[in-house]
């Protein structure tokens, strides 16, 4: 790589899950919110475009230069200066990636390839989000407009051509996979959570978000179950009121910090026949159980423990990962596309002078011929010839372009400068055209010497 020159690298420097902290991290993601990191890093001279992604897994900066080998340095210090932090204390943490890589790897994390929980569709919305802001700003520009589009749409491809999203992979949403497969539909069915704990929590948004129509909240304390039920907008009740519940209720999720099983099988065996056998699905994500595994026994009712959401997850990834295969495949085929359009993207205004050039010479030429003619043309004659030109120019510029744009991928800008010069784009010598002499009849030549 050199320094300043006519070429636009992309280039992307970050940090993630996997090389940092998450104390180094938060450091560096201007939590500080008078502080504008595109405003800022569109200050640094070298930087023609921006886009500044943070996440809770990741922070990065995806960028476009002209002079690659000053770039990093110079962001490296205006992004430790802004977040008061020393370079020395996070350099040794980032990661960088030039051009072909950094295509790859930001079709990767928008993909889920490169996330904490592999193919987790989360971080597509966010680049999503932050493109957003990046444009409003107009801090991006023709080359990483086309780059995050291209991204957003292989992120799609990936999704639609793949099973890296599906197959629950956390506790809480396999808890309601396996829920789905029970009932078949969850819309209009009815849940309860006894106990506030993180994941049961969670499972409870994905039930809600599946169609689940109310949600009773149980809790030892009954001014917790009343805040939590008013943040689902479901109802409380005390841990007394249990059975008279579970009467009404489908799906049970059970996350409380009991010593013993709050809920036994003679419990739950009583209340089969005035619920009229209708199925009855525990998901005990507690730690000692709460739920008596011997439940599991009574017929319609199904239990399931954080050993058995765990299997299914264990599956699950290996079902994921198995499809990351094909998703770097697809990767591998749009970086190549990618490259390509920007290799195009740096030859492209040679071309454009090339026929600029081209067509200015058929036209000075045609026109010098036509007024020595001394027959009027018809409109349809000096189409004709019109097309003519054009036709030959078209057919000797195509063989120098297609190996222009061949001998681009060998030879690079060397190829592009030698094209230049000898077709005189760059106007360093005069250009001479010399006419040949317009040959007329005898008769016509006394004329001309009598004029």
């Amino acid at each position: 790589m050199s320094g300043n020159s006519t070429k636009d690298h992309i280039i992307i420097i970050g940090l993630n899950h996997r090389t940092a902290p998450v104390e180094i991290r938060e450091k560096l993601a201007f939590a500080k919110k008078e502080v504008d990191p595109l405003n800022l890093f569109l200050q640094v001279p070298v930087i023609r475009e921006v886009l500044f992604l943070s996440t809770c897994n990741r922070v990065e900066i995806i960028l476009v230069t002209r002079n690659p080998e000053a770039a990093p340095s110079m962001i490296k210090e205006v992004w430790g200066k802004a977040n008061h932090v020393e370079v020395n204390l996070f350099d040794q943490h980032l990661y960088y990636f030039y051009n072909q890589e950094a295509v790859r790897h930001i079709f990767k994390v928008a993909s889920g390839l490169d996330s904490l929980v592999l193919g987790e569709p989360q971080i597509l919305g966010q680049l999503k989000d932050a493109y957003r802001q990046a444009a409003e700003r107009r801090a991006t520009g023709v080359i990483l407009n086309r780059l995050l589009h291209k991204t957003f749409s292989v992120a799609k491809r990936i999704r639609s051509e793949t099973g890296i999203g599906s197959h629950a992979v956390s506790v809480s949403y396999a808890a309601v996979e396996l829920a789905k497969k029970i009932f078949g539909e969850l819309r209009g069915k009815q849940a309860m959570l006894i106990g506030a704990g993180e994941m049961a929590e969670l499972a409870a948004q994905h039930l809600l978000s599946h169609g689940v129509e109310n949600l009773v909240v149980a809790n030892r304390t009954l001014s917790r179950a009343i805040e939590l039920a008013k943040h689902f907008k479901g109802e409380a009740i005390s841990l007394d009121e249990l059975e008279d519940y579970l009467l009404k209720v489908d799906i049970v999720i059970s996350s409380t910090g009991a010593p013993h099983y709050i809920i036994d099988k003679n419990q739950v065996k009583k209340l089969m026949r005035p619920r009229k056998m209708r199925p009855l699905f525990f998901i005990d994500i507690a730690v000692p159980r709460d739920i008596d595994p011997a439940v599991n026994d009574i017929e319609n009712v199904f239990v399931y423990d954080i050993d058995d959401l765990k299997t299914v997850i264990e599956e699950n990834l290996a079902f994921r990962r198995k499809e990351a295969i094909k998703a770097e495949r697809i990767i591998e085929e749009e970086v190549i596309k990618f490259t390509n359009w920007l290799e195009q993207l740096e030859i492209y205004p040679t071309i454009v002078a090339l026929r600029q050039k081209a067509e200015e010479i058929r036209k000075k030429e045609l026109e010098k011929t036509l007024s020595h003619l001394k027959t009027k043309l018809s409109d349809e004659d000096r189409e004709a010839i019109e097309i003519l030109t054009k036709s030959l120019v078209n057919k000797l510029l195509h063989d120098p372009i297609i190996y222009l744009k061949n001998r681009y991928h060998k030879d690079g800008q060397l190829v592009v400068d030698f094209t230049r010069k000898i077709f005189n784009l760059d106007g360093d010598r005069p250009l001479e055209i010399k006419h040949p002499p317009v040959y007329l009849p005898e008769n016509e030549k006394e004329k001309s010497k009598k004029h």
